[in-house]
């Protein structure tokens, strides 16, 4: 398979100065702003091989040609260029043109096709290594002599080997030269080389990947006039789609509009429709209950004579069947996409390049993530070129296949993501890096959600003490989530119950009556079991109430608070109320100040060189008693 390689855009809309751009073997993504050049990108490159003969898919400079800048060129007599794509020759077809050519006469594998607003083609860099190429066909045909390979490198034209083959009387000589004749019949009249030619003309041109441009304009149409299909009056882009169905189910309209019976034809359409959907539903998880059900009707006057054929396409859910267009456009798009693609499958001759615009635009963020799947598994067998502006398009462990585009004053932009400095550009790429952060930093397969960044510091910590004792920390695969309090926390849990994530709570007891009604609320609808529910307090033998400070020994504690604390004279047990139950109230009773700063003590833990000393054994004991209960949660 050729492979494209870098696409030059030169003059074509708003590309007024050369761009370029590299391209990925798998995927290249192509994000911008509405507006900034995306689609007039794909447009270009699709417009420099489409797949089948399409008017809209042809260079017209009237239509393409920068406005600003028509007049200047049609003035001039040159003929400009649109683009330039840069193909890498793969194994096979380098080693056929070596089998025919000789060994190494291939100067480059690396070929520019030069595509013109004329339509007319060119190609560059398709240089032949002439004493090579003389000295394998001599060898070969074993007329090999250094005279006659002087001769042969020279040669331009057909004109000058017959002049060479007059010259010799052998008819060794005769035969063997004239045997090589197709290389130099030049029927392209190339100026520079006919060798040259000769392998962009055989080898080259047949191979030269054809590009599918898809857009939400193909859309299946609910319903097709057949008649109108059949004498392309359809719209444009609904001619297309639904000739591509049609094709796809091998039915001749013809013969349709001559049939009173329709089952055969309907048949063949669900046959059709059974094999897109298999594939269709291997990624489209939204709901798996939906299927594609066809409709042929005959349309009379009142004369009761048939004026039409019409083919309803309707999606049926639960025994519920609407028109096509009125489903999901996620859907349809997703449905109407595959009868487009699988138009190509079934042409194994050649090779094709997917240029997709804008694919999943009006799709929910989880099932465009079902759409990168599909898109991953299909850059397999092709390569694909898409445009986006969604962050959840961008597949943020490849940050490398993305170009960004960029329109400036004069001219669209495209750059490698990392070199944009403008922000609009790069929002949807730090919308999805910012996304993967979250979701990677913050949330694993097992999360202990907590209220605050104080319990994790301690936790962690605590955690990390026990074990360099030999004691039960916190199992390795559990992340601990600070959330920002207790209502917060039962937010968490309502946006991430689809998510199939184990989650358990350590919580301080309820205090806010706003909070601990959505966290109840949560356990009566059982998004969260009441089992993975646990409260400081329960790990207590002494406390009714508790914070995760109550897990301290008394005197712990009030270390950790002097030591972050020094605008107060160190506290000590006996100045504590001990008719108060929670250290935190009897601290603050104690200051006189209405809350302090859980953070500071915490912190001063991470500032401290810990050791098997640092704490009392009811502190250990206590912070244990958690992690053993913990762990057996995630079990």
């Amino acid at each position: 398979m050729m492979k494209l390689k870098k696409v030059e855009l030169l003059k074509y809309k708003s590309y007024t100065e050369k761009q370029n751009f590299e391209v990925a073997e798998d995927i290249t993504i192509l994000v911008g702003m509405n507006e900034s050049g995306k689609t007039a990108a794909l447009e270009a490159i699709a417009k420099t091989n489409y797949f089948q003969d399409d008017d809209d898919f042809k260079f017209n400079v009237t239509h393409d040609y920068p406005r600003r800048e028509k007049k200047k060129m049609e003035k001039s007599d040159e003929e400009p260029v649109a683009i330039v794509c840069t193909y890498k020759l793969d194994e096979t077809l380098i080693a056929a043109i070596e089998n025919e050519l000789g060994k190494d006469a291939l100067k480059s594998t690396l070929i520019d096709c030069i595509s013109k607003y004329t339509s007319n083609r060119t190609w560059s860099n398709v240089g032949i290594d002439r004493d090579k190429f003389v000295k394998f066909q001599t060898s070969k045909l074993g007329i090999s002599s250094k005279s006659l390979n002087d001769k042969l490198v020279k040669i331009n034209s057909s004109e000058e080997l017959n002049d060479l083959i007059e010259s010799y009387n052998e008819d060794q000589y005769k035969e063997g030269i004239s045997s090589l004749a197709k290389f130099y019949t030049n029927e392209w009249k190339w100026e520079s080389d006919p060798l040259s030619e000769y392998v962009a003309r055989v080898f080259i041109k047949p191979n030269l990947p054809k590009f599918l441009y898809y857009d939400e304009y193909f859309a299946l149409p609910s319903r097709i006039s057949i008649e109108k299909l059949e004498n392309k009056t359809l719209g444009d882009s609904e001619q297309k789609t639904a000739r591509a169905l049609f094709d796809l189910a091998d039915i001749d309209t013809s013969e349709l509009i001559q049939s009173n019976d329709f089952e055969d034809f309907i048949a063949e359409l669900e046959a059709t429709e059974a094999i897109i959907s298999e594939e269709l539903f291997k990624y489209w998880q939204t709901n798996k209950n939906l299927g594609i059900t066809f409709q042929i009707d005959s349309v009379k006057d009142g004369s009761n004579r048939v004026i039409e054929h019409v083919l309803d396409i309707r999606v049926k859910n639960k025994g519920v069947s609407l028109p096509l267009k009125n489903r999901s456009k996620g859907f349809n798009w997703f449905f109407s996409f595959l009868v487009w693609f699988k138009k190509i499958q079934e042409d194994s001759d050649s090779q094709y390049i997917l240029l997709l615009d804008e694919p999943g635009l009006n799709l929910h963020a989880s099932a465009q993530a079902d759409l990168l799947r599909f898109l991953e598994d299909l850059s397999e067998d092709y390569q694909i070129i898409y445009t986006t502006h969604s962050p959840f398009m961008i597949p943020s462990n490849s940050l490398e296949r993305v170009r960004t585009v960029f329109e400036e004053d004069k001219t669209s932009v495209i750059s490698n993501s990392i070199q944009e400095k403008d922000p609009n550009t790069l929002f949807p790429l730090q919308a999805a890096l910012g996304y993967d952060i979250a979701q990677n930093l913050f949330v694993s397969n097992k999360n202990l959600l907590v209220e605050g960044v104080s319990d994790l510091i301690i936790l962690t910590a605590l955690s990390g003490l026990l074990e360099s004792l030999g004691r039960q920390g916190i199992r390795e695969d559990i992340t601990i989530v600070p959330t920002g309090g207790l209502e917060k926390v039962a937010t968490f849990i309502s946006l991430l119950r689809g998510s199939q994530l184990e989650i358990v709570c350590l919580l301080d007891s309820y205090n806010d009556v706003k909070a601990k009604a959505k966290m109840e609320n949560l356990i009566s609808e059982r998004i969260i079991h009441q089992s993975k529910v646990r409260f400081f307090h329960e790990f207590l033998e002494t406390h009714d109430k508790a914070d995760l400070e109550d897990l301290f020994n008394k005197k712990d504690y009030l270390n950790l608070f002097n030591l972050a604390f020094n605008e107060y004279n160190d506290i000590e047990i006996s100045d504590l109320n001990p008719n108060i139950s929670r250290i935190i109230l009897q601290i603050n009773k104690v200051i006189e100040k209405g809350r302090f700063n859980h953070f500071r003590p915490a912190n001063e833990i991470a500032k401290i060189s810990m050791d098997g000393s640092s704490f009392d054994e009811i502190t250990l004991h206590n912070f244990e008693k958690v992690f053993k209960e913990i762990n057996s949660l995630f079990e």
